[in-house]
Order: structure tokens, then C-alpha cells, then sequence
């Protein structure tokens, strides 16, 4: 037992599979030995002042994560047999899952906090795939368990993305993981969870963001959707009014998301009411967005990211012209390179002009400009840019009017291929088996080794411990300063946008004049400093 659960075990790269497949053996076996033994196999344990023993549950998940080649190849393991049908080969992934849920099944009362602990680990996983089935067990726990662990579960997840203190792949995995185990939640449950998590109070967005509103049924349904849609309309109207500083952005982004899940799961309870309300406060914070600020600036990188869905999920009562403010932008941003959630976002956007007739009196401004957003999109190199792209372009070809935009798309043979490949569903690059098992080995050794560093040094604490505080910088306020001087550069433009619309007012000159005193006094302070 302290041989295949060391802690300190440091297999070789080839023996990785096998360790992984040796600790399934041993898990099936598990149920049919008394307590004691389970307990033995199931707990972790302090073997001597330098030796220490973990949990056969992490040691599965610890060895399936280091599998990565087998699970990307795939590579196939005989089937379990059922009734009445064949034997099929399964996966890695679906052998340890299947094998996983059946130990959960017989898994012994007293140890059941070894096991959420070994869970809730392997959620928080940085490793995808692993954290991938830690939530499918879990899923699977909250259906075969009781109404009430379910609701258990779904309480805890909630109240650790509530503590979490920013954005992390931690809170994704959670995240995740809550929108999965709300689904099993009886309605009585739910309707606690409402009453405990009020989404009438804007302190729990950060919750509803993450919640799917198909999981309710329809009279709850109607009354979250009505008292989120009702909350975060307020809160945008709120932040419009204020001084809107960058440093607010980050509570607005967290609305925008709330109210973009009601439009992506609320079905008939978004009704034309709400629908108004939500469209009016996003195209008022379009007007605020500029290319400069989006371009330097993540928060309103995540905003824009968040506005582009909501604008395409109300793509045929948008104001033409509004449509082609955000394609324009589109275009000019990505000459500068924006990230690539913010370039997926754009395809969200662009992928729903497919269904709309685009008036005859912008088509030449519109057009252009779509399709050069296509043709930038499709040479990307990064695969996962291209897979979504190649998605929302063929959505946008089927669907739309303007069959003439189609071809423009392809600016060059690679991309013709490629778009060609993608619609007959053949493989755009032809690799051997030998071929794929080399590259592989290659991919794992390289992905590996930065990752195994950071697993090391997470190791030496608890996964639910909060991370050291990082060193201060030598300008403390230097963000502080850049969002300042955002805002002044924000309301310079949009004064300078509305000289264009019409005269300006009797005091305007004075007030700026007083603005420039300021400005002049604070440059001698600053020299000053210097």
C-alpha cells in the first residue's frame, strides 16, 4: 500500500498508464474488504516524519492527470459488459468515470468527507480533464444520493465562489460545477436556495451569473429571471448615473454576465417587457466603449466581451446604425490583437447577423467590414479561435441574406481548404498513427513539465488555503493612476463627440478653463516630486 500510494512517488513517463489502471484495479476491489481496510486505502496518513501516504482517491486523480497522452490519442480499453449488448471499447476517461461512480455507490458512510474532500481537490484542479471528472462524479453522487446532499453540495460550492476573491480557473471549475449540480436540486430545494442566495440583492449576481434558469421550473423560474432582470437593469442605470470609473467595472461586468444567462436559459420568461429593459441599458453602455480603452484595458475587454452576445441575442430590433458602430469597432480592433475570449465574443456577435436582412442603405459600410472580420478570424492560427470560428462562419453562411459576402470571406487557398475540410468533416491535416503517438509524447513532455512545477508548489499547501499576498509593486497606485487618467482621456472624447452633435453651452469653455488650471497645477506638482 505505501509503495502505490507514496506520496512521493515519481514514476517514469511510460509507467504513468499502467499506475493509473493498477489503482482502478484495486478500487474495484475495495467494496468487497471490511472497513478497516477501506479506511486504510481511503484515508491519508502520516507514515514517518518523512513519509507520508495519500488517499487512493487522489492518487487516481493525481495519475489519470498525468495521462495525457493516452486520453488525447485516445486510447481504448475493453468495455464492461452489459444485458442484452455488446462489448464495446471505452476510452480512458469513460474506464475510470464508469469505474469511479460504481466505487461511489458502495463507498462506506464514515468516509464519505474523504471523499468530498478528494473531490472538491480534484474540481480545483488546474489540470481541465481531471477536474472534468471530478465534477461527473460529483454529478453523478448528487443523483444517486439523497435530495438533501444535493442541496448540501450545491450550498458549499456557492458559498466557495462567494469567498473567492477574483477571477481564478478555480472559480471557472466551481462555477461550472454549480450550473451542473443546480440542475439536480428538487424544487423545494431550489426554492431554499432562492430564499438563502436573493437574487433581489445585487451581492448574489455573482452567484446567478453562473446558474442556468432552464433548472427551474416555470414558476420559479418567472419570479428569478423577473428579480435578476429587475436588479441588474437597476445596476447598469446606476452605474450610467455615476462617475462610471474603471475601477467600478469590475461589479458591472458580473451584472452583465447575470443578465446575459437570462438571455442564453430564461426562454418564454423573458418576455417582451424585460427584453426592452435589458436592450435599452446595453446599448447605453455601448455608447460608452471606446477602441482605446478596449484595446489597453481588461475590464472593458470583459465588458465588451459581455455586451457583443447580449447585442447578437437582440440582433433583429437592434437600431442599424448601432449594428454598424459595433461591426466598425470589431474591425478596428482586431488590427490590434485584442485576447482571444475577446475575439471569440466577436464571433458571437457577427455569427447572428446571419439572420438579419442588413438595410440597403448601410450594406456598404456593414459588408465590408464583415467580412474582413471573417477573413481575419479564419487565418488566426490559434486552433481553438479556429474551430469557433469555422463554427460561427458556416452558421453565418447557411443563415444569411448577403450570399455575395460569402466568398469574400476566403481571402487566400489555405483558407478555402480549410472552410472545405471543415463542412465535408475530414481532417485538414493528414498525420499517421506513429506520427500522432510521436507528437504526443512531444506535447506531453512539453505541457508537462511547467505544469508539474506548479503542482509542486501548490502541494506544499492546502488547495483551499489563500495564496501568499504578492510582493508590493514599486507604484503602488500605479493602476489606480492609469484608471484615472482613462476616465479624463473617456470624457474628452465623449465631449468631443458631442461639439460634433450640436453647439455647446454658455459655460463649457469656462468650466474647461478650470479644468486646464487644474491640470497645469498638478504637471508643477509632479515635477516637483520628480
Amino acid at each position: 500500500i505505501q509503495v502505490v500510494l507514496d506520496s512521493e512517488l515519481d514514476l517514469p513517463c511510460e509507467l504513468q498508464f499502467p499506475q493509473c489502471l493498477l489503482l482502478v484495479v484495486v478500487m474495484d476491489k475495495l467494496p468487497s474488504q471490511p472497513k478497516e481496510v477501506q479506511t486504510l486505502w481511503c484515508t491519508d496518513s502520516q507514515v514517518s516524519e518523512t513519509t507520508t501516504r495519500i488517499s487512493l482517491l487522489k492518487a487516481i486523480f493525481y495519475s489519470f492527470e498525468q495521462c495525457s497522452g493516452e486520453l488525447s490519442l485516445p486510447v481504448h480499453l475493453q468495455g464492461l459488459k452489459s444485458k442484452g449488448k455488446a462489448e464495446v471499447a471505452v476510452t480512458l476517461y469513460q474506464h475510470v468515470c464508469v469505474h469511479l461512480c460504481t466505487f461511489i455507490t458502495s463507498f462506506h458512510p464514515s468516509l464519505f468527507a474523504e471523499l468530498d474532500a478528494a473531490l472538491l481537490n480534484a474540481v480545483l484542479s488546474a489540470n481541465m480533464i481531471t477536474s472534468l471528472l471530478a465534477m461527473d462524479a460529483w454529478c453523478f453522487l448528487a443523483r444517486y444520493g439523497t435530495a438533501e446532499l444535493c442541496a448540501h453540495h450545491v450550498n458549499i460550492v456557492a458559498h466557495l465562489i462567494k469567498s473567492c476573491p477574483g477571477e481564478c480557473y478555480q472559480l471557472i471549475n466551481l462555477s461550472i460545477l454549480l450550473k451542473r449540480l443546480f440542475f439536480f436540486m428538487a424544487p423545494p430545494h431550489q426554492l431554499e436556495f432562492i430564499q438563502k442566495f436573493s437574487p433581489k440583492e445585487a451581492e448574489n449576481l455573482p452567484l446567478w451569473q453562473h446558474i442556468s434558469f432552464q433548472a427551474l421550473p416555470a414558476e420559479l423560474r418567472e419570479q428569478t429571471v423577473h428579480e435578476v432582470t429587475t436588479v441588474g437593469t437597476a445596476e447598469c442605470r446606476k452605474w450610467l448615473s455615476s462617475s462610471r470609473t474603471l475601477g467600478e467595472l469590475e461589479s458591472l461586468n458580473t451584472v452583465l454576465s447575470a443578465l446575459l444567462a437570462i438571455c442564453n436559459s430564461a426562454g418564454e420568461a423573458l418576455d417582451t417587457g424585460k427584453q426592452t429593459a435589458i436592450m435599452e441599458v446595453v446599448s447605453q453602455l455601448w455608447a460608452f466603449l471606446n477602441i482605446k480603452q478596449v484595446a489597453d484595458q481588461p475590464y472593458v475587454q470583459q465588458t465588451f466581451s459581455l455586451l457583443l452576445p447580449l447585442l447578437g441575442f437582440f440582433i433583429q430590433t437592434l437600431d442599424p446604425k448601432l449594428i454598424l458602430q459595433v461591426v466598425t469597432l470589431q474591425t478596428s480592433l482586431l488590427k490590434l490583437e485584442p485576447p482571444d475570449y475577446v475575439r471569440l465574443a466577436m464571433l458571437d456577435f457577427v455569427s447572428s447577423l446571419g439572420k438579419l436582412f442588413i438595410p440597403e442603405a448601410i450594406q456598404d459600410r456593414i459588408l465590408p467590414n464583415l467580412s474582413c472580420i471573417f477573413a481575419l478570424l479564419l487565418a488566426d492560427r490559434s486552433w481553438l479561435l479556429e474551430q469557433h470560428t469555422l463554427e460561427a462562419f458556416t452558421q453565418f453562411a447557411e443563415g444569411t441574406n448577403h450570399e455575395e459576402i460569402v466568398p469574400q470571406c476566403l481571402r487566400s487557398e489555405e483558407t478555402k481548404n480549410k472552410v472545405v475540410s471543415f463542412l465535408e468533416k475530414t481532417g485538414f491535416v493528414d498525420e499517421t498513427e506513429a506520427a500522432k503517438v510521436e507528437r504526443v509524447k512531444q506535447e506531453k513532455g512539453i505541457f508537462w513539465e511547467p505544469f508539474a512545477n506548479v503542482t509542486v508548489e501548490e502541494a506544499k499547501r492546502s488547495s483551499l488555503q489563500p495564496y501568499a499576498k504578492r510582493a508590493r509593486q514599486e507604484f503602488p497606485w500605479e493602476e489606480e493612476y492609469r484608471a484615472a487618467l482613462h476616465t479624463i482621456a473617456g470624457a474628452l472624447e465623449a465631449t468631443e463627440s458631442l461639439l460634433q452633435k450640436g453647439p455647446a453651452p454658455a459655460w463649457l469653455l469656462m468650466e474647461m478653463e478650470a479644468l486646464q488650471e487644474r491640470m497645469d497645477k498638478l504637471k508643477r506638482y509632479i515635477h516637483t516630486l520628480g
